[in-house]
């Protein structure tokens, strides 16, 4: 059986192979989204329009190598495009970046005839969707999805949660055991036996659809159907991943200080005791901005400086050590990231004062936004892994979350 991932109806996208055009692009596409994000969070409408500019520009391949046809960018523009989207639409951010994951992870272990068919439909426009993992299971690395072979070829069953961006795939993606073994299919959409259910109820980034995805002896292509990585793999793909997870915690630290300093400026009454006649004035609030602004500078440094980590390693030899070097760095931008986007959100209101938590300026969603995806990875096991990889020279795990 032969799948074909052709996307009728829809223009090829552009291929993006300068980084400062990328970066451009993405400034375009956040600008655009900015005005929109304070009504789509609080009515729940999906970014469908701007996902798909997101793509049709260019963005949705620049990391695929040139030899697929791709753009074959940087780490760090790669981040700063996550960045900057996510300054105005953490969602919109989120979205898309289990298909920048499973890029890596087809590089990573799929053979050349799956690299160029899976990446070549990736540049032409395609979106890769996460299955998601299971939804109700011990742990995320707990597969319990069967794929099983059939007098009718092979067939997948199961069901899945935080489902990002299936809704909005051409392909989606998602863990299955076959024989026992951890696999990955790949299977475009539509296709009988999916059912792709919006019922994310989260608290902040409510316009993903990270929902629930149902499989029913879902046809699959053994042709698209590649084995997960052993333990002892040395891999990329949870640096890369975990980078632009980094980056959107960044964005939504960005958002919030930006909101808060024109909240402050514009809307905000200083305190009966600060003695002056702005907010803007308040000693206490300059001192709290001027510590706010120099974390967040220091966390966007330690993200450019994981996204080097990351550029600076030869992706045909990938080892032990230089993936643990990578995940590390990475692990430190994403504890920074992670305090600041928590930290921000949280001080714009303190600033902003009661009018601040007025459902006229959805202000909260910067918050809610932060505490829902910094919860994505515990940052407490980000720092035990930095611990023990410089006391102990332990090597964290290998797999999506470090």
């Amino acid at each position: 059986m032969t799948q074909h991932f052709d996307r009728p109806g829809i223009a090829q996208a552009a291929v993006l192979t300068d980084n400062e055009q990328a970066i451009n692009r993405a400034r375009i596409l956040a600008e655009q989204a900015k005005a929109g994000a304070p009504e789509r969070d609080r009515e729940r409408i999906y970014p469908r329009a701007l996902l798909e500019q997101f793509t049709q520009l260019g963005l949705g391949s620049i990391s695929v190598p040139r030899r697929f046809g791709g753009g074959g960018l940087s780490y760090r523009t790669l981040a700063e495009v996550f960045r900057l989207i996510s300054v105005s639409d953490p969602s919109l951010g989120q979205i898309p970046q289990n298909h920048f994951g499973l890029i890596q992870f087809i590089l990573g272990e799929g053979t050349a005839a799956q690299q160029q068919k899976l990446l070549q439909a990736v540049v032409s426009g395609k979106r890769l969707g996460n299955g998601g993992p299971e939804k109700n299971s011990r742990h995320t690395r707990d597969v319990q999805a069967q794929l099983t072979t059939t007098p009718d070829g092979m067939r997948l069953t199961g069901e899945k949660f935080y489902s990002t961006g299936a809704l909005f795939a051409d392909i989606l993606v998602t863990t299955a055991l076959h024989d026992g073994q951890p696999v990955m299919a790949f299977i475009p959409l539509p296709a009988d036996g999916v059912n792709i259910i919006d019922d994310w109820s989260g608290m902040g980034q409510r316009t993903t659809a990270s929902g629930t995805v149902r499989l029913e002896r879902v046809t699959v292509d053994p042709d698209f159907v590649i084995p997960l990585p052993s333990a002892e793999k040395p891999t990329l793909r949870g640096a890369v991943s975990q980078l632009i997870q980094a980056a959107i915690d960044a964005g939504i630290a960005q958002g919030a200080l930006d909101d808060a300093l024109e909240f402050v400026r514009s809307s905000s009454r200083p305190w009966v005791d600060a003695n002056v006649e702005r907010n803007a004035d308040d000693p206490y609030i300059l001192a709290d901005i001027g510590r706010i602004s120099t974390e967040l500078s220091a966390a966007n440094a330690l993200l450019a400086r994981a996204a080097g980590v990351l550029d600076a390693i030869d992706p045909l030899a990938i080892t032990a050590e230089n993936s643990a070097r990578a995940s590390i760095a990475v692990a430190e931008a994403k504890v920074l990231t992670t305090e600041i986007a928590l930290r921000a959100s949280e001080k714009l209101l303190e600033w902003g004062g009661s009018r601040a938590t007025l459902l006229q300026h959805g202000l909260d969603r910067h918050w809610r936004n932060a505490r829902t995806h910094t919860l994505h990875d515990p940052v407490r096991w980000k720092t035990h892994a930095i611990g023990n990889y410089y006391l102990n020279a332990t090597q964290p795990p290998r797999h999506a979350w470090i």
